[in-house]
């Protein structure tokens, strides 16, 4: 017997209830792929080791507060079109698609060392769409958006906050300013010199405009972000106790710009979570301790590269952790990893979805462009880093 509300549904031409329920559950897990994902893996591996206290440990608390404050920051200054402003501001000083289109990844480059690769992304790419469709120049946008995302990836890689994964492996070896940056300079300057070859040989210099807007910034919560900000950056590099950013940030936010506290990438942070679970149980596993053990020992930086093609690099970073002493290699491989299959990194999924929502039916094409450009990316950064360590 059909129940008085499904009737009515069928009636009126809605939905029953529990559809639309089905419906907002399995769009949350596609959105949150990587989240669901990893909350299976850690389930999966409460079953060989049960919940006790040791539990607790598993978690890098500073880590997480970390990426809250920077993320939470990041979204207030996007509300008040901070980045868009001066992203806008130096696109509109070049007058040709292979400068605006270099200035667009550069930007790119610069943000995800500031403001995480993520994010850069989610900031920037619009912008590079509102250039190109508004210029004429669409037929760029694959190549720009894989720019771009490559950009992200590689360029957050410089500094301890620039890539999730790098926050975590910072804080965990307590790795020392100076020697994070002295590692990951030369495949950053590398990673540089590949995408402006790219730009200089796949874009030609044809001439473009972009109409100037005059964008307004709020002076004083202009400055009470930049402040924050800066008070995130600080606790990153252990200048200030994590807590003291963990009370402050969400306390301003919360009387000045609550959306930004609900803009915050929540998913992220669990990801984190449920990640720490299932490296921290893998790691108790003694087959499953020796067998990575064994892999890392042959060439922590080919493995772990690798690995990344498969699980994505925050993982990859926070598993093998447990597993190995070399984090310089260690550090390397999951940055470069980043770059590759669409799943090396979860920015990429960003930027695919970007692409695909501006660009329906072309799904197919822009897959098979990233696809040759990351592999080649990966294949030249790692023959590079293997031709440093050789000499």
């Amino acid at each position: 017997m059909v129940n008085d509300s499904e009737s009515e549904s069928q009636i009126s031409g809605t939905k029953p209830m529990s559809d639309v329920v089905l419906s907002g559950f399995w769009s949350f897990v596609k959105k949150n792929a990587v989240m669901v994902i990893a909350l299976a893996a850690a389930l999966i591996t409460t079953v060989f080791v049960p919940v006790d206290k040791e539990y607790a440990g598993y978690f890098d608390y500073k880590t997480l507060t970390c990426l809250f404050c920077v993320l939470a920051v990041v979204c207030a200054l996007k509300n008040i079109n901070f980045f868009y402003m001066l992203a806008r501001k130096v696109v509109i000083l070049f007058k040709n698609a292979r400068m605006s289109i270099l200035a667009l990844v550069y930007i790119t480059f610069i943000g995800s060392m500031l403001i995480a690769n993520d994010m850069a992304l989610l900031t920037f790419l619009p912008l590079g769409y509102f250039t190109l469709s508004t210029t004429g120049k669409k037929k760029y946008m694959a190549f720009t958006f894989i720019m771009q995302n490559i950009a992200a990836n590689l360029g957050g890689m410089l500094t301890p906050f620039g890539n999730p994964q790098n926050l975590y492996l910072y804080t965990r070896f307590e790795i020392p300013n100076l020697e994070f940056m002295g590692i990951m300079a030369p495949p950053f300057v590398f990673a540089v010199a590949l995408i402006t070859v790219c730009c200089i040989i796949f874009v030609k210099p044809e001439p473009l405009s972009l109409d100037d807007e005059k964008i307004t910034l709020p002076g004083w919560r202009t400055a009470l972000y930049l402040s924050l900000f800066a008070l995130s950056i600080a606790i990153v590099f252990r200048g200030i106790p994590y807590w003291i950013g963990l009370i402050v940030i969400p306390a301003v936010l919360l009387i000045v710009d609550r959306k930004a506290l609900r803009m915050v990438d929540y998913p992220l942070l669990f990801t984190f979570v449920f990640f720490f679970i299932f490296s921290g149980n893998m790691a108790r596993i003694g087959a499953v301790r020796d067998f990575f053990s064994s892999l890392l020992e042959k060439n922590t930086l080919l493995f772990s590269a690798v690995s990344c093609q498969c699980i994505s690099n925050v993982p990859s970073a926070i598993l093998l952790s447990q597993f190995t002493e070399n984090y310089s290699d260690l550090l390397v491989g999951v940055n470069i990893g980043g770059v590759g299959t669409l799943i090396a990194s979860l920015a990429s999924l960003i930027t695919f979805r970007e692409y695909v929502k501006h660009n329906p039916g072309k799904a197919g094409y822009y897959v098979g462009i990233f696809s040759a450009f990351n592999f080649s990316f990966l294949i030249l950064l790692l023959g590079f880093m293997f031709l440093i360590k050789a000499v």
